[in-house]
């Protein structure tokens, strides 16, 4: 879980009096259904990709928190953080099974969040070769 530094990273020292980052409502609804989780595993414990690679597979409850990370506004490192994940079998393990979202017993949708941060490290690593190309 420590791996995915599952905490606010700023490059962007606070204002002398700021006691806290703002965000919109709009940006704030992100996310919604990825704080809540109080990492109980079921998500993981279901899902046959960790079963196979606990090792080397993140597994949903702690790639759902990377997630978590990567969409909040106010954290300044999402390039990092999806370079992070691409390495290896850390998230692309996943097989879009599903068991994790059916036993997640907050009712989370950790499958959801899953093929959109898959979505994202896919659409970043595409972006970084055409940056390297050029």
């Amino acid at each position: 879980y420590k791996s995915i530094d599952p905490f606010l990273k700023r490059k962007t020292p606070k204002e002398p009096g700021q006691n806290e980052y703002y965000q919109s409502e709009e940006d704030r609804k992100k996310i919604d259904g990825l704080y809540e989780c109080v990492l109980c595993a079921c998500c993981s414990t279901s899902c046959p990709s960790y079963w196979w690679h606990p090792d080397k597979y993140l597994g949903p409850a702690v790639l759902m928190q990377a997630y978590r990370w990567v969409v909040d506004s106010r954290d300044e490192y999402t390039e990092e953080r999806l370079e992070q994940l691409q390495e290896d079998i850390k998230l692309y393990d996943c097989q879009n099974i599903g068991m994790c979202s059916v036993t997640c017993p907050k009712g989370l949708d950790p499958r959801a969040h899953l093929q959109d941060l898959i979505r994202m490290v896919q659409e970043y690593s595409e972006k970084r070769v055409i940056e390297t190309s050029l």
